[in-house]
């Protein structure tokens, strides 16, 4: 059984549902960062963290990945084209969906106040619909950005898409991008980690 390290209320969401879509068994210490028991996993302080028997890993993507190709699901393989398409998904939502939200959370509550630049906030908010309709033309019609193939890269946008409802950015209201951010929540792993979280073990 795996044990992920890490509050839902952060990135440590992303391989909770991971396991959820897959299926595996799991226990969840809902850590914050910086406690001890993360410090004790992850001298960053970090989360989230997964330990899987006597092996401990950390960021979330990695995490993510080594799931996905440890049981072969959410993922294409690793050398094909499609996995290297994939990847680009996955690399486009870290640096520019992600970049923008984890920005604004730096400079509104996890530097010191004193070096915080509150008004950067106003490019990230400019820098994620930039964003957001690079994703609707990539995404086209597809269900999934990888056409049909639910994956990882689809688990991170989604998540993003849920900081970005808690950091107050626009999100359309309708249309393809709302359409598919629609899509992802109404899968049943997700609906499944949303109801473990209101009642935790």
């Amino acid at each position: 059984m795996y044990k992920v390290i890490g509050t839902p209320q952060s990135r440590a969401l992303r391989v909770i549902w991971v396991l959820e879509e897959l299926g595996e068994d799991y226990t969840l210490d809902p850590a914050f960062p910086q406690t001890d028991i993360v410090r004790a996993n992850n001298s960053t302080g970090k989360i989230p963290v997964l330990i899987d028997g006597d092996d401990i890993l950390t960021d979330s993507i990695a995490i993510c990945t080594y799931l996905a190709d440890k049981h072969g699901n959410l993922t294409f393989p690793a050398g094909s084209i499609e996995r290297a398409r994939q990847d680009s998904f996955t690399q486009f939502a870290v640096d520019e969906l992600e970049g923008a939200l984890w920005t604004a959370a730096k400079n509104t509550f996890v530097h010191p106040e004193d070096i915080r630049v509150p008004a950067v906030k106003n490019v990230c908010k400019i820098e994620f619909a930039k964003a957001l309709k690079t994703l609707e033309e990539r995404l086209g019609n597809k269900p999934y950005v990888m056409g049909n193939t639910f994956t990882i890269a689809d688990i991170i946008i989604g998540h993003c898409s849920g900081w970005a409802t808690s950091a107050k950015f626009d999100l359309p209201e309708t249309g393809t991008i709302a359409d598919y951010f629609q899509r992802l929540r109404e899968r049943p792993a997700y609906q499944s980690l949303l109801e473990k979280m209101k009642t935790p073990s």
